[in-house]
């Protein structure tokens, strides 16, 4: 009798030791698959880490809150919408860096802000860099649209997303904490940094990030 209750013991914890890696294998799986973190990360942007390197000495001055990624990841599939209503998805520029911000009319610093954004398009917008703003104005564009004649913004393309969604996804990732956000990417799709708050876009130390940020595409065979 004892012989037979051992046995049925260990069976009982042999079955409980096999569910316990079908649940451990499960959460591997999962974490395989998430897109901002994990070992998609790791493969996916492997050669972020060079353009991290290049950028961390000018997150100072004006862009002193400028936070580099601790690991690079893949920014995901952000939708929005263009000035004609268009769906558009932030892959569209792959193969440029991106400074993507986020902005609405409510926010004043983003309001202030939105000017240098502008310079900082003019001046340094191109095949290797685009400044991509998104107005997360609830409902509607009518307001953001408003604002870009009132402020006379010619050179910011206008993108919009009414639902919060783009902003939403990254403030799970915790990279968007408030207005404005602003997420730099790398042409491979790849977040290199992020601020939270109003910077001087159009400033000597945010353009020599930004250079830095496409300079390292240019070099080391990146």
């Amino acid at each position: 009798m004892q012989g037979n209750e051992n046995r049925a013991g260990f069976s009982r914890r042999a079955l409980m030791m096999v569910a316990a890696l079908v649940v451990l294998a499960g959460v591997g799986a999962i974490y395989v698959m998430d897109g901002g973190s994990g070992n998609v990360a790791s493969a996916e942007c492997a050669e972020a880490n060079a353009k991290i390197a290049a950028i961390k000495p000018y997150a100072l001055g004006e862009v002193a809150a400028f936070r580099i990624a601790d690991t690079p990841s893949p920014v995901g599939e952000l939708t929005f919408t263009d000035r004609d209503g268009k769906q558009r998805q932030i892959s569209e520029w792959r193969g440029k860096t991106v400074l993507l911000n986020m902005w609405a009319t409510w926010c004043a610093p983003c309001r202030h802000e939105m000017p240098a954004l502008e310079a900082l398009e003019t001046q340094m917008g191109g095949e290797k860099f685009s400044v991509v703003p998104v107005s997360v104005d609830l409902g509607d564009d009518a307001k953001p649209k408003a604002f870009y004649a009132e402020t006379g913004l010619k050179k910011l393309p206008f993108f919009h997303d009414g639902s919060m969604g783009i902003f939403n996804a990254l403030k799970k990732r915790s990279l968007a904490v408030g207005m404005p956000t602003s997420i730099l990417i790398d042409r491979e799709g790849c977040i290199l940094g992020s601020l939270n708050g109003p910077a001087e876009w159009a400033s000597g130390d945010a353009k020599a990030l930004i250079g830095a940020a496409i300079g390292s595409q240019e070099s080391g065979g990146i």
